[in-house]
């Protein structure tokens, strides 16, 4: 089934991962209000002038409970027929806590959720836990605990958290990768990749975290070497392991990039990943004294139409065939002479050209610094000519040069005659069909480890037979569930081992015994196909994105011993100098990191909200920068307070037409002057400038504090209008109405009691005011057609020095550009007529009116 959607994916960068439990953030702490506690419009029908702090928490504390119900209610009633928009956030791990991280990405989500559904869209916004790893399976273990029981407690009390942050989500679409009812489809793929020899098992040279006891992927190992949760020194380990094939499909990934949008970057580091699909691997079967070991291995060729002259195969020292347990280990280590390149007894029969070559081990340390097995041809290759020439071995020349400058195949079967390029894709498609390589790919790219040597993740859904090797359990029988087992102690092999009557079963093929595996899937797995489980989370029998949104990280203020670098607590600062120093002395070094404990420049989001209120954070996070930007946390910077003012402005303006529309004061708009009704033109053009400008904010770059600015500025506007303008204004009431409505998806506390003061004022003029409901109800508001009629001229006056001289009509779309409108007025009639070639001191275009002052010398 397939279904209609837009999609907006949202990734927090720098999510960090905690096994701590804490208590649920912002629970509400009941209050007994005293006689001459102020109280809210909403409540009793007073509107207060002053939005005070005491004001905020009790539109907070109203209104909360309101807009989650009221969402729920909304996502319940939506029929079919309204247009679909998926928001999708990165689910987060249940730590027990949630940090700034969290809140701004679910911010941004919430607001674009209210946003779409605004606008008439079914809105799906849920929200889901990556719930198996290491860290509830150390936790566990550090406390006596039952992961289940660890993962389930933090999770409870981080969706309290979500909750009371007023974050609007589609909880009835909630997935957890620890259930059952969604592992068991994470086994299902296993099991149709295992069926289609795109999940296999082979020996690997592995990176083992000697404390944690797994495994681990190259990307969680640092640049140090160390383990990315233990901080372990990472040994090298051979182990049979479980591996998806994802290098079959490096070209078409690559290939995908291009019909993709950039997004901040992503594109390139995918690409960057990767790598150039310039070859392709091929099977080969090994011999040891002309006996066939039953060991197939992969080797790479970066000119695969060259294959036919292949002249050897070459492996690294480090390759898990000199550190295994077969036949073919002790040929190998007979001939290996370090430091120079040794032929051996073992030979190679290519399954693709059946040609039998040598296998050597390579004196070099790596190849092309990823891989490990490459192949020998000595006519494309200065290097393997060498050493296919001092190892005294035989090839055969493939390659044939014309006089264009061409080369065309030679010696190569039925490929011959053809030139490089067509044998390069004739040669890799034939590889492909008879399913012995040819899946064009990068020398770097390397097939997916999915194995981990822990009880808390996806139970690898195989058994092993003695008899038939490895069975994929039948898909009827799925779920396999994880055993309970009386104590985790995360030493020696796979937990699992210890769950004999789980570990013990019936061969599904022959009946026979067979054990089950034992080895779990990496979490990421899980957390692969999660977005699709979205989008139908109760279906027991049983897709791509129109928009990446990446989130920078919150930085916090961290203070170092400049000589050690040891982290310092904010407390042990002296800030009383220009410069912070070290209570009692000592260079202090100032930087901005990511936040964390061990760095002692974290936040508490509760600490933080309880001081500034649920919608001032979330105005904070949305203004301070660009989403894929870095905020750095600082109270004291523009930012706070100038959300902090913007908020108490919106209130006063509320405050300044409920105070003109009293039941005596009509409005009349017939009784405007010339002056007043330019006024009102004024505030009617900033309005529909607002609303083109925001909603292209929150629909194309999402740059949630250019929206901010813009609303901004339209509250300057309204906040400079006459008393009579207010008074008799429909477009001081309309632009006022469209303000509070644009505002509701950042800040829908504070806009859904702003709307309630709106929707009361006496004597309205605009319909928009009489529609009831609660703001995040009402429809978002439209440019009105005349402003996009606008002429595509203006008439822009002149003015030097301070004294206006006459107009000069300018096209619309430059009439904001400074340097274009200077050289327009300076080749006009009028400019060479007054300006000429006397010296302009300066220019200043006006931002708001159709105006330009020349400041020039007399």
């Amino acid at each position: 089934m397939q279904v209609s959607v837009k999609r907006l994916a949202l990734y927090p960068l720098g999510v960090t991962r905690s096994g701590q439990i804490r208590g649920a953030l912002l629970s509400p702490v009941p209050r007994l209000l005293s006689p001459s506690t102020r109280t809210l419009f909403s409540e009793t029908g007073v509107w207060e002038k002053d939005y005070l702090k005491e004001t905020r928490r009790r539109v907070e504390e109203w209104w909360h409970p309101r807009i989650m119900a009221q969402w729920q209610k909304d996502a319940q009633a939506e029929g079919s027929n309204r247009k679909k928009f998926y928001v999708l956030s990165m689910f987060p791990y249940p730590s027990g806590q949630l940090h700034m991280g969290h809140v701004r990405v679910y911010t941004i989500s919430d607001t674009i959720g209210h946003f779409q559904r605004m606008r008439g869209h079914q809105v799906l916004n849920p929200m889901g836990w990556d719930a198996f790893g290491l860290p509830a399976e150390n936790a566990a273990i550090e406390r006596g605990l039952d992961p289940e029981e660890w993962t389930k407690h933090n999770i409870q009390s981080m969706r309290e958290q979500l909750d009371n942050l007023g974050l609007c989500f589609n909880w009835d679409r909630e997935v957890t990768t620890c259930l059952p009812d969604y592992y068991k489809w994470t086994q299902f793929l296993f099991i149709k990749l295992f069926e289609a020899g795109l999940a296999y098992r082979k020996e690997a040279v592995v990176n083992w975290d000697p404390v944690d006891q797994t495994v681990l992927a190259d990307e969680q190992v640092d640049e140090n070497g160390r383990s990315w949760r233990s901080g372990a020194l990472v040994e090298q380990k051979l182990l049979t392991q479980w591996f998806i094939k994802t290098t079959n499909y490096a070209k078409p990934l690559l290939d995908a990039l291009a019909d993709l949008p950039e997004w901040y970057g992503v594109k390139a580091m995918q690409a960057n990943w990767i790598g150039q699909c310039t070859g392709c691997y091929f099977d080969f079967k090994l011999k040891v004294n002309g006996e066939e070991t039953g060991e197939t291995l992969s080797a790479y060729s970066s000119s695969p139409e060259t294959v036919f002259g292949e002249a050897y195969l070459a492996i690294l020292p480090s390759h898990r065939l000199l550190h295994g347990t077969s036949s073919v280990r002790s040929a190998l280590e007979k001939a290996f002479q370090p430091g120079r390149d040794s032929l051996t007894e073992v030979t190679a029969r290519n399954l693709f050209t059946g040609r039998e070559v040598p296998l050597v081990i390579s004196h070099k340390e790596a190849f092309d610094g990823y891989l490990d097995t490459v192949i020998g041809i000595p006519d494309c290759s200065e290097e393997d000519l060498s050493v296919a020439t001092a190892l005294n071995l035989r090839w055969t020349t493939v390659l044939k040069s014309n006089k264009d400058d061409t080369q065309t195949l030679i010696n190569s079967d039925e490929f011959s005659g053809l030139t490089r390029e067509q044998a390069f894709e004739s040669i890799t498609q034939k590889a492909r069909e008879q399913k012995v390589g040819g899946h064009l790919t990068s020398s770097k790219l390397r097939d997916w480890l999915i194995s981990r040597q822990r009880y808390w993740g996806t139970p690898i859904p195989v058994v092993h037979c003695g008899s038939c090797g490895p069975v994929a359990v039948p898909e009827e029988e799925l779920p396999v569930t994880l055993p309970k087992l009386p104590s985790l102690t995360g030493k020696g092999a796979s937990p699992l081992e210890a769950a004999h009557d789980w570990v013990n079963c019936t061969c599904p093929r022959c009946k026979g015994p067979a054990r089950r595996e034992t080895d779990t899937m990496d979490t990421f797995v899980d957390s692969a196909w999660y977005y699709l489980r979205y989008t139908d989370s109760h279906n027991p029998d049983r897709e791509p994105f129109w928009k990446l949104l990446v989130q920078g990280l919150i930085k916090g203020q961290t203070f170092k011993l400049a000589d050690s670098g040891q982290y310092l607590k904010r407390e042990a600062i002296d800030f009383t100098d220009k410069e912070p120093a070290l209570r009692g002395g000592g260079r202090v070094e100032v930087t901005w990191e990511k936040m964390s404990k061990s760095k002692h420049n974290g936040l508490d989001p509760q600490e933080v909200v309880q001081q500034y209120g649920v919608d001032t954070v979330r105005l904070y996070i949305l203004y301070a920068a660009p989403p894929e930007q870095d905020i750095l946390w600082n109270v004291k910077t523009d930012a706070l307070p100038g959300v902090l003012r913007w908020q108490s402005r919106l209130w006063q303006l509320v405050t300044k037409l409920r105070g003109a529309r009293q039941p005596v004061d009509v409005p009349c708009p017939s009784l405007l002057k010339n002056k007043e009704l330019a006024e009102t033109k004024k505030i009617w053009e900033n309005k529909n400038h607002a609303i083109q400008e925001v909603t292209s904010h929150l629909t194309e770059d999402f740059l949630f504090n250019a929206a901010i600015s813009r609303l901004m500025g339209l509250t300057n506007t309204l906040s400079s209008a006459t008393d009579r303008v207010v008074q008799h204004s429909v477009e001081f009431e309309e632009a006022l109405a469209a303000l509070v409505m644009m505002t509701a998806p950042m800040a829908p506390h504070l806009a859904s009691e702003l709307w309630a003061g709106l929707c009361q004022v006496k004597n309205p003029i605009s319909p928009l005011l009489q529609h009831g409901g609660d703001v995040l109800q009402q429809f978002w508001p439209n440019v009105d057609p005349e402003y996009l009629n606008v002429p595509d001229f203006v008439e822009l006056s002149v003015l030097i020095n301070n004294k206006a001289c006459g107009t000069v009509t300018v096209p619309l779309e430059v009439s904001k550009d400074s340097e274009r409108m200077q050289q327009l007025i300076l080749e006009s009639p009028l400019g060479k007529q007054l300006i000429g070639e006397r010296g302009i001191k300066r220019a200043i275009l006006s931002p708001r009116t159709a105006l330009i002052n020349f400041l020039i010398d007399e």
